[in-house]
């Protein structure tokens, strides 16, 4: 029966993942369709190349209805589960079924869409609107996690329990919108940076679905998934600009954050995190020996700028608390 699903939730993520990666090969698959599509020359970093020259109103219409459709369901399941489920549970919860269905529906949905109107929702908003929203669920994760394994090796930020609490209670909302903002920005493209940035919000999109399980709050599941930034960051930087480019600032920069903050929420011994720490070490001194040790401050740009923003996102939340008591007074 549907209220007595037994099946462990580890399969579910396993399954999950290889779900993606078909998912992942299907888009690469139908895409080669799209590759008649006429569009601008590129004009920069700020310049999102793959969106029609001359939209119209139903190319823009179909973006943002789907992705609003998209959105108001996940909401709309979140909050279901946070007021009617409110427990974890090994297994799958009737919601979970649903959600993974919905977002199965919503995928299969902006394919057609792609196919028959291009246009993701980058037509009428900024590029760095969509990465920033994933730098602010990593910045979230920061926040949330800092009671857990510190913000720097070990040492936890003066971060109150309220707003801790706070994060803890909606994130799932911020995440939910993060993953499906990016996915219906961007159209169902087959380009190698396309396939690997939708490989990654395929198995956001899963975590989100299997929120009240034990598997959502997995450590390494969780840091899977941060870690995955690293990965698709540093690739699309060696894809886009070679492998003089700015990659080693992606992947030293991500891993750096790996080193001073999330592998210290894994329970590792101290010999171990040593030795990861040494080995991290190594690396960036043997890739910036070659790449000009002058240009060694790369590595510590986007940890500067995640604790920067943690710390920017805690003191507007403490203070949006204290806003809030002072209404209710």
């Amino acid at each position: 029966m549907l209220n007595d699903l037994r099946h462990p939730v580890r399969y579910v993520v396993l399954f999950g993942v290889l779900g993606s990666a078909l998912l992942t090969g299907l888009v690469w698959l139908l895409g080669q369709r799209l590759q008649g599509i006429v569009l601008l020359p590129d004009q920069g970093a700020s310049w999102y190349y793959w969106k029609l020259p001359d939209p119209t109103v139903w190319t823009r219409v179909s973006a943002w209805l789907g992705y609003a459709l998209h959105q108001l369901a996940s909401w709309g399941l979140i909050y279901y589960a946070q007021t009617r489920v409110r427990r974890y549970t090994t297994g799958l919860h009737p919601v979970n079924v649903i959600a993974l269905a919905v977002n199965g529906f919503f995928i299969a949905l902006h394919t057609v869409q792609t196919h028959l109107f291009y246009d993701g929702l980058a037509q009428d908003v900024s590029i760095f609107s969509s990465q920033g929203s994933v730098v602010l669920l990593l910045v979230v994760v920061l926040v949330m996690e800092n009671k857990r394994r510190g913000m720097l090796l070990t040492w936890s930020a003066p971060i109150s329990t309220e707003v801790t609490r706070l994060a803890r209670k909606y994130h799932g909302y911020l995440f939910s919108w993060a993953a499906i903002y990016t996915f219906w920005y961007h159209p169902m493209e087959a380009t190698s940076s396309h396939l690997i940035g939708f490989f990654y919000m395929f198995l956001l999109l899963l975590q989100s679905s299997l929120m009240f399980t034990s598997a959502h709050t997995n450590r390494w599941w969780t840091l899977t998934l941060e870690l995955l930034v690293a990965v698709h960051g540093t690739i699309v930087a060696v894809m886009n600009s070679g492998p003089d480019g700015m990659w080693p600032m992606f992947l030293f920069g991500f891993v750096a954050i790996f080193v001073l903050t999330q592998m210290h929420g894994l329970g590792l011994g101290k010999a171990a995190r040593w030795w990861i720490a040494a080995v991290f070490a190594v690396a960036v001194v043997t890739v910036y020996s070659w790449r000009g040790l002058p240009r060694i401050d790369e590595v510590i740009r986007i940890p500067a700028i995640e604790y920067l923003l943690a710390a920017v996102l805690a003191l507007l939340l403490w203070a949006g608390i204290r806003v809030a008591k002072l209404v209710r007074r």
